[in-house]
C-alpha cells in the first residue's frame, strides 16, 4: 500500500520506522534480561506501553524541527531539488543517528544492564578514551559499515515504498500544515513538562525500570540532570535535627567536637604513641568480593591476593558507596556519604576539601595520586590536583592546561610497557610507585599514595604470556593478571628498605557489576578490602559491616593517632561502633545495616527493605522511623555541607 500524498510523508514514515524499530530493541533487551529478570506478564505489558510513550516522545523530537520546516517551506519549493536533498540527507542523518543509538544500547546494556545514563553522557565528554575502548573491544570497521549499510538499505527501501515521492508530490493546504506541525509542537511540549525519565522508575524491578526507558530519552534526561538537589527532591528533616542526629552517630568517646551546630569538625584523641608509617593504598578497578577463593570464588584467579589476604587486616564485610570509579575515590578520600547525582570529583567547586589528604599532610606526609590512564578523565586531576594531591599519570591532554597548585608528572614512553584504551598495564603502574617511593625515601619523606588502577576494564587486554588466560578474552582473565601484577608488586617492594615501614592497603572502587532485579543489589556492592605489613599487628578478619569511608578511621585508630576530622568514617573496632554501610545509585541512596535497608529516592520516596542474608533479597518491611532518621542524617548533611563550603579545609 503506497502512501496516501501528503507533504509529510516522510516524518509520518519516519515515526512509524522509529516506533516499530525502538519497539524491536526493546523486545530484544527484554529477552536478554528475561532469564534473570523475574518479570510477570503485568510487568512486560508496563514495560511495553511505558516505552511506546517514552519512544513516541523521541521520534517527536527527532521531527519537530523538519515539521516546522514543512510548515514554513512555501509549495512552488516542494518539487524543487533543494527539498529533495534537503529531506533526503535529513532522512538518512537522523536515521544513522537513530541506529547507532541502538547499536550503542546493546553494548551499554551488555556491560551495564542498563539505559543510557551519567556514564553515558560522561562518555561522550571522554571520546579519545571511549573511542579506544570500542575499537579494543568490537570490530570498529564492520560496525560502522554495518551502521551504514543498514541506514542506507532503510533510505532505499523508504524511497522505494514511495515515502519521499508522496511527499514531493503532494498539495497539503497551509491549514493541514499548522495543523500537524501545530499537533507536532504540542506533543513535544507535553512530553518535556509531563514526562520525566522517573516515571519508568516507579516499580521495584530494577529491569522493569530499565527496560521500560528509551535509550535517547535517557540520555537526554541524564545530560540535562547531572546532579539531583538532595533538598528539592528528597524527604528531608529540620538541618538541625539532621545535624544532632549526626553529631550523635559519629561521637565516640575519644572525640570532642571542635564547631557547634551544623558542624561534624571534631578532635580524634588517642593517649598512645602514634605509629607513622607510609601508606600506599591500591585501589583496584571493578573488583568485586566474589573474586577472590576467600569469598567462595572456586576458579582460583587471585591467588596472591588470597595469600596476603591471611597475613593482612582483612575487612570482609565491607561495602562500596557506588557504581563507578569516582564515587569509590569521593568515599576513599572525603570519606563522606554519596550525594545524589555526580561524585563530588566531578563537581564544580570541589577543591580545598577536608579530606584523608588534609591529614596526611598535617602529619607531614607527600601526597601522589597515580593513575594508569589520562587523569583528565573524570576531571580526576582537578580534585585530586586541588586537594593536596601531586599527579603522576598518563598525560593525553596536552593542550588542556593543569588549574591546580601541585605537581603532574608524566609516565615516559620509555616507561610503558603495555596499554590500552584506559591506561598503562597494572605493572607498569606499579614500577613506577616502586620509583617515586625510592625517592621520597632517599629524602627522607613519609609518603600517602593513592594508585588507581585500570587493567580490570574492558577491553580486558594485557601483557601476552603473563597468566593462563589470553588477553582480551574475558574478565576473569583481567582479574587473573590484575592479581599477578600486585604479586609482583610485593616481590619488588619486599626487596626496598621502606617497605618494613610501609602499609599497604589493597581495595575496589566498586564492584564489576551491580545491575539485578532489586533496585539495590545489596551484594553486588560487597568489596574486598585487605591492609597489608601493618606495623605491630597480628593478621586477623574484621567481620563487622562497613563501608569505604570506615577505612582510614579505622587504621589511624590502630596506628594510634590523634587528629581533627571531618570525615563521616568510624573507627570500625572502637567500641561503641555500630554497623552500617551507605549504597548507591545515582539517584537511589541506601542506607544499610545488618539485615535491613532503607532507600531514598527523588520525589520524597522513602522505603524499608529486609534483607536476606544468603541471597541478599529484598523484602519490603513497613517504615522503621529509625533506620529512616539515620539516612536523612547521613545524605542531607552531607549534601548540606558540600553546598554550603562546610567541607573545606579547617
Amino acid at each position: 500500500m503506497k502512501p496516501t500524498p501528503n507533504r509529510y510523508a516522510v516524518q509520518f514514515g519516519f515515526t512509524a520506522l522509529y516506533l516499530l524499530l525502538s519497539t524491536i530493541v526493546r523486545v530484544a533487551l527484554l529477552c536478554w534480561a528475561f532469564p534473570v529478570a523475574t518479570l510477570s506478564f503485568g510487568n512486560i505489558l508496563s514495560i511495553l506501553a511505558k516505552g511506546l510513550v517514552f519512544d513516541s516522545g523521541v521520534a517527536v523530537f527527532f521531527t519537530v524541527a523538519y515539521s516546522i520546516y514543512l510548515l514554513l517551506l512555501p509549495q512552488r519549493l516542494n518539487k524543487t531539488w533543494f527539498n529533495k536533498a534537503f529531506t533526503g540527507f535529513g532522512f538518512f542523518l537522523a536515521l544513522l543517528i537513530m541506529i547507532f543509538s541502538f547499536f550503542a544500547e546493546f553494548t551499554f546494556w551488555g556491560e551495564y544492564e542498563a539505559r543510557f545514563d551519567f556514564i553515558a553522557v560522561d562518555y561522550l565528554l571522554y571520546t579519545y578514551e571511549v573511542i579506544n575502548n570500542i575499537n579494543q573491544s568490537y570490530p570498529l570497521p564492520l560496525l560502522i559499515g554495518g551502521v551504514l549499510a543498514g541506514t542506507a538499505l532503510l533510505t532505499w527501501l523508504a524511497a522505494r515504498a514511495g515515502m519521499f515521492r508522496a511527499s514531493f508530490q503532494s498539495y497539503t493546504p497551509l491549514r493541514m500544515r499548522l495543523v500537524i506541525t501545530g499537533g507536532t509542537i504540542a506533543i513535544a511540549v507535553l512530553h518535556l513538562y509531563l514526562v520525566s525519565n522517573t516515571w519508568a522508575e516507579t516499580g521495584k524491578n530494577r529491569y522493569q525500570q530499565e527496560l521500560s526507558k528509551a535509550g535517547i530519552y535517557s540520555f537526554g534526561s541524564a545530560y540535562f540532570n547531572n546532579e539531583l538537589p538532595y533538598d528539592k527532591y528528597y524527604i528531608q528533616e529540620d538541618d538541625k535535627q539532621a545535624f544532632a542526629e549526626m553529631r550523635s552517630l559519629l561521637q565516640s568517646g575519644n572525640s570532642k567536637y571542635l564547631e557547634p551546630g551544623s558542624s561534624i569538625y571534631r578532635h580524634i584523641a588517642d593517649t598512645a604513641a602514634a605509629v607513622k608509617p607510609n601508606v600506599i593504598m591500591v585501589t583496584i578497578e571493578s573488583f568485586s568480593a566474589t573474586f577472590m577463593e576467600r569469598f567462595g570464588n572456586k576458579e582460583r584467579i587471585t591467588p596472591v591476593l588470597d595469600s596476603i589476604a591471611k597475613e593482612s587486616i582483612l575487612f570482609t564485610n565491607m561495602y562500596a558507596t557506588g557504581t563507578r570509579t569516582v564515587r569509590g575515590m569521593e568515599a576513599l578520600t572525603l570519606a563522606v556519604p554519596p550525594t545524589p547525582g555526580q561524585s563530588i570529583v566531578r563537581r564544580k567547586n570541589n577543591e580545598g576539601l577536608f579530606s584523608l589528604s588534609t591529614i596526611f599532610g598535617n602529619a607531614g606526609y607527600d601526597r601522589t595520586f597515580f593513575y594508569g590512564g589520562d587523569g583528565y578523565f573524570d576531571n580526576m586531576n582537578q580534585f585530586f590536583g586541588n586537594n593536596g594531591f601531586d599527579i603522576y599519570d598518563r598525560l593525553r591532554h596536552r593542550l588542556v592546561g593543569d588549574n591546580f597548585p601541585t605537581k603532574r608528572e608524566n609516565f615516559p614512553d620509555s616507561a610503558v610497557h603495555f596499554e590500552n584504551a584506559w591506561g598503562v598495564c597494572d605493572e607498569d603502574i606499579y614500577s613506577a610507585v616502586l620509583k617515586k617511593a625510592d625517592e621520597k625515601h632517599a629524602a627522607g619523606k613519609p609518603f600517602f599514595d593513592f594508585v588507581m588502577t585500570v587493567s580490570n576494564h574492558r577491553p580486558f587486554t594485557y601483557p601476552e604470556g603473563k597468566v593462563s588466560i589470553p588477553s582480551h578474552t574475558s574478565r576473569e582473565g583481567a582479574v587473573q593478571y590484575t592479581d599477578y601484577a600486585i604479586g609482583q608488586f610485593l616481590k619488588q617492594a619486599q626487596q626496598k628498605p621502606w617497605f618494613k615501614n610501609t602499609i599497604i592497603i589493597f581495595v575496589a572502587d566498586h564492584c564489576a557489576s551491580v545491575a539485578g532485579k532489586n533496585e539495590i543489589e545489596v551484594n553486588k556492592y560487597h568489596i574486598p578490602c585487605i591492609v597489608y605489613n601493618v606495623p605491630n599487628e597480628v593478621p586477623r578478619e574484621i567481620p563487622t559491616m562497613c563501608s569505604q569511608l570506615d577505612i582510614y578511621p579505622t587504621l589511624l585508630g590502630i596506628l594510634n593517632w590523634s587528629y581533627n576530622s571531618n570525615l563521616y568514617g568510624r573507627d570500625v573496632l572502637a567500641a561503641d561502633y555500630q554497623p552500617r554501610a551507605m549504597i548507591s545509585t545515582y539517584q537511589l541512596l541506601g542506607y544499610l545495616e545488618p539485615g535491613k535497608l532503607m532507600i531514598l529516592g527523588p520525589q520524597h520516596q522513602a522505603q524499608t527493605f529486609h534483607v536476606k542474608d544468603s541471597t541478599g533479597d529484598l523484602q519490603s518491611q513497613p517504615m522503621d522511623s529509625v533506620l529512616l532518621r539515620k539516612a536523612i542524617a547521613n545524605y542531607q548533611t552531607a549534601y548540606t555541607l558540600f553546598k554550603n563550603g562546610g567541607m573545606r579545609k579547617l
